[in-house]
């Protein structure tokens, strides 16, 4: 009689991840983020360029709480996209491919995004 190799619940949960997966995960989730927020963007930008009432409209649109935690989200999704994506540029030319120097830039990333979403959030309130 031979044992079978049942299959294991993995809790994605319960995994703790370097911070660089942490960051290339981020950066992967921003992007999307991007691309799927640019049809409202467009939309946004072409009635607030129609006419004055448009403007207006515009204005009174992104007054909203809603949609000013969605700026800042959008914020955020931005500023990590673009430290992100230089740390991932500068790591296919071997700077800071080193583990520790790796650490610093992933951190530097991340909290380089956060950074910019909270100053978004303090100027839009």
């Amino acid at each position: 009689m031979t044992s079978r190799a049942r299959p294991v619940f993995l809790n994605l949960l319960g995994i703790r991840l370097p911070v660089g997966a942490l960051t290339s995960i981020g950066h992967r989730v921003s992007g999307v983020l991007l691309s799927v927020s640019i049809p409202f963007w467009v939309y946004l930008w072409g009635l607030s360029m129609r006419d004055e009432q448009g403007f207006r409209r515009a204005n009174e649109l992104m007054a909203h709480v809603v949609l000013r935690v969605v700026l800042v989200l959008f914020i955020w999704a931005l500023a990590h996209h673009v430290l992100a994506g230089i740390r991932h540029l500068l790591s296919d030319v071997n700077v800071g491919s080193t583990l520790r120097s790796a650490r610093k830039s992933a951190y530097a990333a991340n909290l380089g995004g956060v950074a910019v979403a909270l100053l978004a959030a303090w100027l839009l309130w």
